[in-house]
């Protein structure tokens, strides 16, 4: 299978817990023979959807900036694009909206995928993942694409919490499932 994992955190890297989550799930699928690729959406030139509609929903994209250049071809092979983030305010970070804005182009060549949603936060409320979790189910009607795996990784606002937590694993096991 080929999967695009795309990662949307401003933190560095070794800080960041939604990049630990896709860095476990990307683990468990190359154990199991998957060829990954990740888009790291925060620090890679992107640009926001303009709604110029010139695209006409089929590409190609005014912008040619790394999600026409590089995201984008991967994402139209692959068969699983995993989209990662920490949750800021109760929904998405600004990077990975980004991205999804600009799946405008493409619109029908990206139906019919399968997809996965990681996030982490650091409330633990029941609550906390509504809005996002609403967001991401839309997102998946609207696509047509069928949901694989959804890690919700509240009360992880710190790197060493989420690596101590049982959704490490999850995001490994979903990945090493598939």
């Amino acid at each position: 299978m080929k999967i695009v994992v795309i990662t949307s955190s401003p933190h560095p890297k070794n800080e960041s817990t939604s990049i630990y989550l896709a860095d476990r799930f990307t683990e468990g699928a190359k154990s199991a023979g998957h060829e990954v690729f990740t888009f790291d959406a925060a620090n890679t030139d992107t640009h926001p959807c303009r709604g110029c509609d010139k695209c006409a929903m089929d590409g190609p994209c005014v912008f040619k900036d790394d999600i026409e250049n590089t995201l984008m071809p991967k994402m139209l092979e692959a068969d699983l694009i995993v989209l990662t983030t920490p949750l800021y305010y109760f929904g998405m970070s600004a990077q990975l909206k980004i991205i999804v804005d600009r799946f405008y182009s493409r619109t029908s060549k990206l139906h019919g995928k399968k997809s996965i949603m990681m996030a982490t936060a650091y409330n633990s409320a029941d609550w906390t993942m509504e809005a996002l979790s609403n967001h991401y189910d839309t997102l998946v009607r609207y696509m047509e694409w069928t949901d694989v795996g959804q890690v919700w990784a509240t009360g992880c606002g710190a790197r060493s919490l989420v690596e101590k937590s049982e959704f490490a694993n999850m995001a490994y096991k979903i990945g090493a499932n598939l």
